[in-house]
């Protein structure tokens, strides 16, 4: 049943960034990239099993910012792209700084969350930080590709998305597991946890290319 929840969850979550660029342009795309960091960083928190790899339920949300940025630079400018990642990097910060401060008060012996709480909210400073730096450099990195290629293929929008995506979701996944886990995890365990990540990821970004066309032909 995962898989086919899986590619339920592809489809919802690519058709809702479609939907909110449709209904409010640039600024619903922003609104997008903030909401889906900050879902990212808490469904992260739950792994499955699926095509028998064990993933995280985050890696859908974090493709759809790559999808989001793509469609700002095919519909409104490599600029306004990258001030989306700035939101969204704002908005994972402010996430973690809120989060964090939540579970420095004592909870009232009436309290039923607070358990639950730290058992999702809790995180480690050093895997939080690869995750934002990473964030950050792979979305910059796919944008700046990502124009490089509609210059010299205008006529190739397929190429462009998925050259840009793959590409940077295969650095990124390797770099972010080196510095995350270097030092905790064999290297051997790094790059194998790094590889099934990507592999799953490099699905889920061909998934969403239709989704690119469709928010084109929306305009």
């Amino acid at each position: 049943m995962n898989i086919l929840y899986g590619f339920i969850n592809i489809i919802v979550t690519f058709s809702l960034v479609v939907l909110i660029e449709k209904l409010f342009k640039k600024e619903g795309l922003y609104v997008w990239l903030s909401i889906a960091t900050i879902l990212a960083n808490i469904t992260v928190c739950k792994m499955i099993d699926i095509f028998n790899f064990t993933t995280s339920l985050g890696n859908v949300l974090f493709a759809s910012t790559f999808l989001a940025t793509d469609i700002m630079s095919e519909k409104y400018s490599k600029n306004d792209a990258k001030k989306g990642v700035y939101l969204s990097i704002f908005s994972g910060i402010t996430f973690v700084i809120i989060s964090q401060l939540t579970l420095l008060f004592i909870p009232s012996s009436d309290d039923v969350v607070n358990s639950s709480m730290l058992n999702l909210f809790s995180i480690s400073i050093r895997t939080m930080t690869a995750s934002m730096f990473m964030f950050f450099v792979s979305n910059m990195a796919d944008i700046h590709l990502y124009n490089k290629l509609k210059e010299k293929y205008p006529d190739k929008l397929w190429l462009r998305n998925n050259i840009s995506t793959i590409l940077c979701n295969c650095i990124e996944n390797y770099f972010f597991n080196t510095l995350a886990f270097i030092g905790i995890f064999p290297m051997s365990v790094i790059i194998s946890i790094a590889t099934t990540t990507t592999i799953i990821e490099i699905i889920i970004a061909i998934c969403d290319t239709p989704f690119l066309y469709l928010s084109k032909k929306l305009n």
